[in-house]
């Protein structure tokens, strides 16, 4: 028996038949043309401050759709394909919105005219959108309109630290997710106009890209913040990871200060001031998470009750299929949690950290380029080797995950990821720029667009019951009902509850 296979036989029984995965997806609302749409939130969606399923991320114009958490792969993403049906019939009706399929935007307006998302009139629905106004001031708007996939897991039985330990294996491997499902080489010029980028210009096309790109997303240009490159956050145990996002949070930082919570008009310019403003703006591929209770900070809740599950953070969407991930991709995704949770997880070091966001920022720009060497310990390794040897001691895991589920899907998940390793041209990166050139005339927008009316069609077409219709009208009507008691039960004046809300006595 494997040293993993021994670690796995310490938690109960039916752990693995324990497992939960959850979703949330984002994507861009656009119009029929490709272009950003501008329009609010579709009524007929319900209240994005309190609908369960449907919300808005960063802006007005940015769909996220989320499931439950369940305990089978296939009701995970039955689920998920099932609000993605409502959600294309309702924007059917709005005007024909798209559903954009990639998760680097649309042909997009000026910064300033990117609508940020609203929550009405209560003071946590606008403590929202002065989070966005805050994003905004801070990094651009832009930047804020990538979307993705978080994918939430958990397992019985374990515990905040050994959490923490799959959490630095996670970003150990990162690198091999993002080989295998970054699906962001290329972009709209338009997102980086005006911005030092150093991406080459497809010949006699509209599209900006890397030859040997990933996930342009996940590297320098995506989610990055050089404010944030200061904090060096140690995932070695709950106290450490608390204690230096405790800094974060109360820390004033000078350019922040210099903007200042409220503009000379007294509109509000962000939540607070220092380096972040709530625990949400921190980026990462990966998270601890706690389910929060009405009021409370994240980071208390972490301190108070530990480790819930962890978010994953760096899938991009699939452009290729209707709903942006599939049951084999899941499935990987649990094998490769599984080996990081029970493979040896040493302590990390600020060496180890920086050397791990450049291997996170190599593999989005290059990763598959021939021979590409990776850093491990101060060596070099090439990512083609370190991946498919952190795949093969995934193989008794994928055994133990099909024998408790009664089918052969994670190894063949598993063994499909091990085939991509050796053929970089099959990646969906690869299938990404070859669709590009090959059928849409050197333009991604063209492209993407092409993918978003392929997967509305796909959802239109498959089944759809008045039952269900009349379940999601329900929920958003309820949804609406929620959000108009919200407010309604609101007695301090904004400015009040913010200072409330922002104390440091609340982080725990």
């Amino acid at each position: 028996m494997s040293t993993l296979q021994e670690r796995l036989a310490a938690y109960p029984a039916d752990a693995l038949g324990g497992i939960r995965r959850g979703i949330e997806k984002e994507g861009l609302r656009v119009l029929p043309t490709g272009g950003l749409a501008l329009t609010p939130h579709p009524l007929a969606l319900g209240s994005a401050l309190t609908h369960p399923l449907i919300t808005t991320d960063y802006s007005e114009s940015q769909l996220e759709l989320i499931t439950g958490a369940h305990q089978g792969v296939q009701q995970c993403l039955d689920e998920l394909t099932e609000v993605h049906q409502f959600v294309h019939r309702t924007l059917r009706d709005h005007g024909g919105e798209l559903l954009w399929a990639s998760s680097m935007p649309c042909g997009l307006p000026t910064d300033e005219t990117i609508p940020l998302g609203r929550y009405g009139g209560s003071n946590i629905g606008r403590a929202k959108s002065v989070y966005r106004m805050g994003l905004g001031h801070r990094y651009g708007r832009r930047m804020q309109t990538i979307s993705g996939i978080h994918y939430n897991w958990s397992m019985p039985g374990v515990t905040s630290e050994q959490y923490f330990s799959l959490i630095r294996n996670f970003r150990r491997h990162a690198f091999v997710l993002l080989y295998l499902f970054g699906a962001s080489p290329a972009l709209c010029p338009c997102f980086v106009e005006g911005r030092e980028h150093g991406l080459q210009r497809m010949e006699g096309g509209h599209a900006l890209y890397l030859p040997h790109a990933t996930s342009l997303r996940m590297g320098r240009l995506g989610y990055q913040s050089d404010a944030q490159s200061t904090l060096a956050v140690s995932y070695n145990g709950l106290t450490g990871y608390a204690n230096s996002l405790h800094e974060a949070l109360t820390k004033p930082y000078p350019a922040y200060e210099t903007l200042g919570v409220r503009n000379p008009g007294g509109d509000y310019n962000q939540l607070g001031t220092s380096l972040l403003q709530i625990e949400n703006e921190f980026y990462g591929t990966i998270r601890p998470k706690r389910t929060v209770r009405t009021g409370e900070r994240p980071l208390h809740a972490l301190r108070e009750r530990g480790v819930e599950y962890v978010e994953v953070r760096l899938m991009d969407l699939d452009p290729f299929v209707p709903v942006g991930i599939t049951a084999p991709t899941m499935r990987l995704l649990d094998v490769f949690l599984l080996h990081c949770l029970l493979a040896d997880s040493p302590p990390d070091t600020p060496a180890e950290i920086a050397e791990l966001k450049h291997n996170q920022h190599l593999t989005a720009e290059r990763g598959r380029e021939s021979g590409l060497q990776l850093s491990r310990g101060g060596h070099k390794v090439t990512l083609a080797d370190w991946g498919s040897e952190v795949l093969a001691a995934c193989e008794p895991l994928a055994a133990a995950l099909d024998a408790a589920h009664g089918s052969t899907d994670y190894s063949s998940a598993l063994r499909d990821a091990r085939t991509l390793m050796d053929a970089p041209e099959r990646t969906p990166s690869a299938r990404v720029l070859e669709h590009i050139t090959g059928q849409h005339g050197h333009s991604f927008e063209a492209f993407a667009r092409h993918q978003s009316v392929a997967a509305r069609d796909a959802l239109l077409g498959l089944p759809w019951a008045p039952a269900q219709q009349a379940r999601y009208a329900a929920l958003a009507g309820e949804s609406i009902a929620a959000q108009k008691a919200i407010e309604a039960a609101d007695t301090l004046p904004f400015e009040q509850w913010r200072e409330q809300y922002m104390a440091v006595k609340e982080l725990g």
